[in-house]
């Protein structure tokens, strides 16, 4: 299966090309991107890693992640991942991810993607699924609380601590 693309007003959610590759890298690279996303500026290498296990999770699990663009180009990626991280204990349903450029930020486009991506999970049938956000995340929190996320615990990732949510039928 390949990512099914999905249109909102202003954005479009499509799968990932290689050619995305260094619009990604600079978006992880943004400190206003990675510091609360693991701490640290993400070397071009695992972005292409990251990119490919986009591309690939379609086909092993039926869904996965999109590339966020408005009508300027790419502005980040949201979707569905099977990360499984080294929580303890596991994740045990789809983990659901967002990740907005700097220049996006503050403009609404994040609750609009996340709208269409939970809209085409649901649909899926895939309706329970989880997030980690780390504590400082304020934007995001609010985010998943107004999408319908729920704290469920606290877990540590990567020595960071975090919050694991659920969003539930």
């Amino acid at each position: 299966m390949i990512a099914p693309a999905l249109r909102t007003e202003r954005l479009v959610l499509r799968g990932h090309a290689p050619d995305d590759l260094a619009v990604l890298a600079a978006m992880w690279q943004a400190p206003a991107v990675y510091q609360m996303i693991g701490g640290a500026p993400r070397p071009d290498e695992e972005v292409w890693i990251r990119l490919l296990r986009s591309i690939g999770q379609w086909q092993a699990f039926g869904y996965g992640s999109w590339v966020v663009a408005d009508d300027t180009g790419v502005v980040g990626e949201i979707g569905l991942i099977e990360a499984r991280r080294a929580i303890d204990p596991p994740l045990a349903v789809p983990e659901v991810g967002w990740t907005l450029a700097p220049a996006a930020h503050g403009r609404g486009y994040a609750h609009e993607a996340l709208c269409a991506a939970l809209a085409w999970a649901d649909g899926q049938g895939i309706v329970h699924t989880t997030c980690i956000i780390d504590p400082g995340n304020t934007p995001s929190l609010k985010l998943a609380a107004k999408v319908g996320y729920v704290p469920v615990r606290d877990a540590t990732y990567k020595d960071h601590p975090i919050h694991v949510l659920e969003r539930r039928p």
